[in-house]
């Protein structure tokens, strides 16, 4: 196998490095410490397996899991152990929790060689790994979108808006548009519910934007926002917006 190191701590790299000497049959082709670096070096080099830090400068390890079509097999090395159901949800071979054992590594080869071996191979084979781990309520701070080969980094701050468009969802902001592949339901969980509210099984709007709220009729709105465009609240929506905004 084929393998790349991506940490932004050197002593994790040495570590990684030094438990895979052991094993001849995985070549390591490069070492990585921001995620941006990382990205490029997989579409790049197009290695099997990668081992994946997850806080990390530029991108984070998730951030990178979006913009790459077909993943290599993941082994996620981690002083996080909170993110270690979502790495799993994002079909990661093994969650190591730094400071990690030898012993502890060897498993973790030992799963990614099986992996190797049958892609196949699912979530329900780690299941005894997420028994103790409970599921995170973190709250992002960025989104990323990769765009004709570029890479964008939009502030949540930055959004006016979210609508969804059939298996899509556009990110509306001040200066632009930006289409990426995901759901409504994500949005709603991982955004600061401070600042978003979801007004409508397509939309959320971001209250810091809001210019004017129009009655629409008996039960509902429209949304006037601070760049001139408007959004329609359900009726469940409006609710959900006077509970935020205590009108």
């Amino acid at each position: 196998m084929r393998a790349i190191i991506i940490d932004d701590e050197q002593l994790a790299i040495q570590i990684i490095k030094e438990y895979l000497s052991d094993y001849p049959d995985i070549e390591i082709m490069g070492e990585y410490q921001n995620g941006f670096d990382g990205l490029k070096a997989i579409n790049y080099k197009k290695p099997d397996l990668v081992f994946l830090d997850i806080q990390m400068p530029k991108l984070t390890g998730f951030e990178m899991l979006e913009l790459i079509d077909n993943p290599p097999i993941i082994v996620f090395t981690t002083a996080y152990e909170e993110y270690a159901l979502k790495a799993f949800e994002k079909n990661a071979t093994d969650y190591l929790l730094k400071p990690f054992s030898k012993s502890r590594f060897d498993q973790a080869i030992d799963k990614a060689k099986k992996r190797f071996e049958d892609k196949a191979g699912e979530l329900k084979d780690y299941k005894p790994l997420l028994e103790d781990v409970s599921p995170s309520d973190q709250k992002i701070d960025r989104v990323v979108v990769k765009e004709s080969g570029n890479i964008f980094i939009i502030p949540v701050g930055d959004i006016y808006f979210i609508q969804a468009a059939d298996d899509y969802v556009v990110i509306n902001t001040d200066k632009k548009e930006y289409v990426k592949n995901a759901t409504m339901k994500n949005y709603e969980k991982s955004l600061p519910a401070s600042s978003f509210v979801r007004v409508h099984r397509s939309s959320i709007v971001n209250i810091n934007y809001i210019k004017e709220i129009q009655a629409y009729s008996k039960d509902t709105h429209v949304i006037i926002l601070k760049n001139g465009k408007s959004v329609k609240t359900s009726r469940h929506g409006s609710v959900e917006l006077k509970k935020i905004l205590k009108f």
